[in-house]
């Protein structure tokens, strides 16, 4: 359907110009997406059709171009990019139709994340630098993210009924400013009981390392200061060499501490508050996890009455009868 358009006019400006209008107009996207949709318009989109007319670009030329891209992930980042600056042109009625119909292009595939066992989390928190252990224990063992981890403020701290607040993130933009707000969802502000193993680790972290004002991250630097990103991504690089677990990601430990979670027989809902998960699918993948492990139990204990069979039979066999008289 190339050259179908409703204004011939507006179709001869280039993708490039509108694209970069496009993501100028976003006043509703966060800084870290305004980022990441720069890197891919420059990165992947605009080196195929930053001079092209927007009018002119086909469904065989995205197909074309979206297989060119050699990472799934990435391909569909782009690819939902894409679709969505030219969904707009046909809002604006320059365009007749979106030209992205590549079937599944916008699903990425992305490989089921490592976790940790307990005794590696231990490891791992026993390898940062002390002031930075708790960090460890929080993604795992509350199943903060990163984010959450590093907005964490004493004040957000219930040592009394043994709770934390989580109402805000604090974020880095590629240039290392700090950015801070709340949780993307109402589902990411909630309360969590902390775990009992790390209770006085962490009432402990709050008297040696963090600042008695009520606003004072709990996550410091080496001289109380903020934490900065590359300080703790460093230790973070160093702790999982230590341990021979370079495979792991800081935020496989909230994975890992998810996966643990529902192995205790939680309920989606609250699996779904623990994680501060607005949607049951994401949540439904740790109980999937679960029952993974359930039918790894049920086939080992089909095995164990095979083997007590195949024992009875050999003790029946090699019975000793009276002879006949």
């Amino acid at each position: 359907l190339k050259g179908i358009v409703l204004d011939p006019r507006r179709a001869k400006v280039t993708f490039g110009e509108y694209a970069q209008n496009w993501l100028a107009q976003r006043n509703d996207l966060a800084v870290r997406t305004v980022e990441l949709y720069h890197y891919l318009l420059d990165r992947y989109i605009l080196p195929t059709f930053g001079d092209v007319s927007i009018g002119s670009i086909n469904p065989g030329d995205i197909r074309a171009w979206h297989s060119s891209i050699p990472y799934t992930v990435t391909a569909a980042k782009a690819y939902r990019l894409m679709s969505s600056i030219m969904r707009m042109a046909v809002q604006d009625e320059i365009i007749y139709r979106n030209p992205c119909q590549v079937k599944g292009a916008s699903q990425e595939k992305s490989s089921e994340r490592p976790t940790a066992s307990i005794a590696e989390v231990d490891a791992l928190a026993k390898a940062m630098p002390e002031h930075l252990s708790i960090a460890v224990l929080l993604a795992a063992w509350c199943q903060l993210r990163r984010g959450e981890i590093l907005g964490l403020r004493r004040k957000d701290v219930d040592l009394l009924h043994g709770t934390l607040s989580i109402s805000n993130t604090r974020i880095f933009t590629m240039n290392g400013i700090a950015v801070e707000k709340p949780p993307k969802t109402a589902a990411g502000i909630r309360t969590l009981a902390i775990p009992s193993n790390i209770l006085p680790v962490l009432a402990s972290h709050l008297d040696r390392y963090v600042d008695p004002s009520p606003d004072a991250y709990v996550v410091v630097g080496e001289k109380s200061g903020p934490q900065r990103p590359c300080v703790l991504r460093r230790s973070w690089n160093n702790a999982r060499r230590a341990i021979g677990r370079t495979d792991l990601h800081l935020h496989d430990l909230r994975h890992s501490g998810l996966t643990w979670a529902a192995a205790t027989g939680v309920t989606t809902a609250e699996l779904m508050h623990r994680a501060g998960h607005s949607s049951p699918t994401v949540a439904m993948r740790y109980q999937h996890a679960t029952q993974d492990r359930d039918k790894a139990l049920a086939d080992a204990l089909g095995e164990l009455a095979t083997v007590t069979q195949i024992g009875a039979r050999d003790k029946r066999a090699m019975k000793v009868y009276p002879k006949d008289v």
